[in-house]
């Protein structure tokens, strides 16, 4: 049976190898749980996946897997051990809902016309009051009502009274192959991290403290130590305007993502390609410029540079002269970007548009080739592989 559950995973691309289905079997072998599918798909998770960005493939592996246990067609009485519905039951009513299903008679009650029902029936049953199906009264089945019911082969609950509810994907915005969202922009922005202590002492060094009592004969002597910080410098260029503005979305995420993670950033705006000047406020950007050499001389090459753009735009708006479609820049963008591939040694660009897209226009390979081939799509990632590059 797990063997089939670990092809599942690997179909549904969740990272599992030979090692951690052993130790499932290890676990499972030491009776960790029992009789609990709910235990077991924690019990699996936590052995199987070791990072969070998959517990969504995990979950829809387990789904799908599991998918017909929760149905009429392939749940055959002896998968239905009466020593397990009563476990379930007990583990999941309420004092006021046992109660209630005492109006039966009691749990042996239920158990034992669930079993009979099942044993009974030999096709799917839509409606009514008796029999194992959707809709209705009756107390097994799904999207119908009684107070006292064991739900079958239904994603959610309507009632909110089933015993127990199955198929709760919590992690659905954390998988790497999904739509970009401020937490999973996050996960993958902390592969660029540094930590250093600095500033004023106002964290309690543990360690320190108890070494120090000791040391001391017991008289209590506390050790503080600076906060902990990201210590890593960024500086962030975002494409503004235009065909950006199809990615408005996903770049006020990145924004909101990028100003939590790094102490040290700095952000800035340009339009289509970098010049001799950029801006900070939108509303103002033809007032307030901040000249691009003033940026080289203010910001050393110890900052990590971040650009993030479609990068699609006519090619003479790269390399030439007067290129700009706002204004006449006197130097080509492409010089503009060599000077920053000079002074900063890490420098990526962040592409929203798909990788599979680049090859047909022709100032996206432009500018692959300036940042020499730097260049990563907008995706979790991308994003990470980015960081990565960034952190070496």
């Amino acid at each position: 049976m797990l063997l089939n559950f670990f092809d599942t995973l690997r179909r549904y691309k969740a990272p599992v190898s030979i090692r951690e289905y052993l130790d499932l079997l290890e676990a499972l072998k030491a009776n960790l749980v029992f009789a609990d599918r709910e235990q077991f798909y924690h019990l699996a998770r936590a052995v199987l996946i070791k990072d969070e960005r998959h517990f969504d493939r995990f979950d829809r592996a387990f789904s799908a897997f599991f998918e017909g246990v929760d149905t009429l067609e392939m749940l055959p009485e002896a998968m239905i051990p009466e020593e397990w519905l009563r476990k379930e039951f007990e583990k999941f009513l309420s004092e006021e809902e046992k109660a209630r299903v005492m109006g039966l008679g009691n749990f042996e009650e239920l158990i034992k016309q669930f079993k009979e029902r099942l044993a009974e029936q030999q096709k799917r049953h839509q409606g009514g009051s008796k029999w194992i199906g959707t809709g209705g009264t009756s107390p097994f089945g799904a999207y119908g009502f009684n107070p006292e019911g064991i739900r079958m082969g239904q994603d959610s609950g309507r009632n909110q009274s089933a015993v127990k509810v199955w198929d709760k994907r919590e992690f659905r915005n954390l998988d790497d192959s999904v739509e970009l969202g401020t937490r999973n922009i996050k996960v993958a922005l902390r592969r660029l991290r540094k930590f250093a202590r600095e500033g004023a002492q106002e964290e309690l060094d543990m360690d320190d403290t108890i070494h120090s009592t000791a040391r001391a004969g017991g008289m209590l002597d506390i050790k503080m130590v600076p906060e902990r910080h990201n210590n890593v410098k960024v500086l962030v260029f975002m494409d503004i305007g235009g065909t950006m503005d199809a990615h408005v979305r996903v770049c006020e995420e990145l924004f909101s993502a990028i100003k939590t993670e790094f102490k040290h950033l700095e952000f800035f705006y340009f339009h289509n390609f970098i010049y001799e000047s950029v801006w900070k406020d939108n509303l103002r950007r033809h007032k307030d410029r901040i000249q691009t050499l003033d940026i080289f001389h203010k910001f050393g090459e110890d900052y990590k540079v971040i650009f993030v753009g479609d990068a699609t735009m006519a090619p003479y708006e790269v390399t030439e002269a007067g290129g700009s479609v706002e204004h006449w820049n006197e130097e080509a963008g492409s010089i503009w970007m060599l000077r920053f591939m000079d002074k900063y040694r890490k420098l990526v660009w962040l592409n929203p548009y798909p990788e599979t897209h680049w090859e047909y226009t022709t100032s996206t390979d432009q500018i692959l080739k300036l940042v020499d081939n730097r260049m990563y799509p907008l995706t979790v990632k991308g994003i990470e592989d980015g960081m990565r590059y960034l952190s070496r």
